[in-house]
């Protein structure tokens, strides 16, 4: 099993981000706007620039690094419920890992949560330099894990994120939280 982090295991308080930019006085949306402009963003999670690159890029876009460094500073929260699942599926045997379009701080915030060792593997775009839903990202989790895709079920939040999957034979479904991904696994462990 292939799990995205951010959306899926790791969360965000939407609410966050409104609370920023309306303390730093900034236009609703121009935080997410700078930070997920598709070059900056194709930049940072294939590992070409930092994090810290990043933040200070978004900062100078909308005129307040400060804004910026409160926003993409927040370490989210853990859904340990899925968590116990995961650990639930890899007792039984099953490959579980992570593949994440993140920054090079990921191996730190893994490790912050204590999660580092609770994967079969953490795959992070930053350090493979393909991004989903680039089919050479699910190719080299697939390598590295030494598993054929057509044995792999993979889930993400963001539904464009999944069609590298499916075109390498993987099943992917989009995660809509755990009700259905319990649905979907009930489908794929049998």
């Amino acid at each position: 099993m292939l799990l995205d982090l951010d959306g899926v295991v790791r969360h965000f308080d939407p609410q966050h981000l409104d609370r920023v930019e309306e303390r730093h006085r900034l236009e609703k949306g121009s935080l997410a706007g700078a930070a997920f402009a598709p070059e900056l963003l194709d930049r940072v999670v294939t590992g070409k620039i930092g994090r810290n690159d990043w933040v200070t890029s978004v900062g100078r876009s909308v005129g307040s690094p400060r804004a910026a460094e409160e926003w993409l500073s927040t370490p989210g929260r853990i859904d340990w419920e899925l968590m116990g699942i995961v650990d639930e599926l890899r007792s039984e045997g099953l490959i579980v890992a992570v593949l994440t379009n993140g920054t090079d701080t990921i191996p730190a915030e893994m490790e912050a949560f204590g999660l580092e060792d609770r994967f079969d593997g953490i795959f992070n775009s930053a350090e493979i330099g393909f991004a989903k839903p680039d089919r050479r990202a699910f190719l080299h989790v697939c390598d590295r894990l030494n598993v054929d895709p057509e044995r792999v079920f993979f889930t993400d939040d963001t539904a464009s994120k999944l069609s590298g999957a499916t075109e390498i034979g993987m099943i992917a479904e989009l995660f809509l939280g755990l009700d259905r991904f319990r649905q979907h696994l009930s489908q794929f462990v049998r």
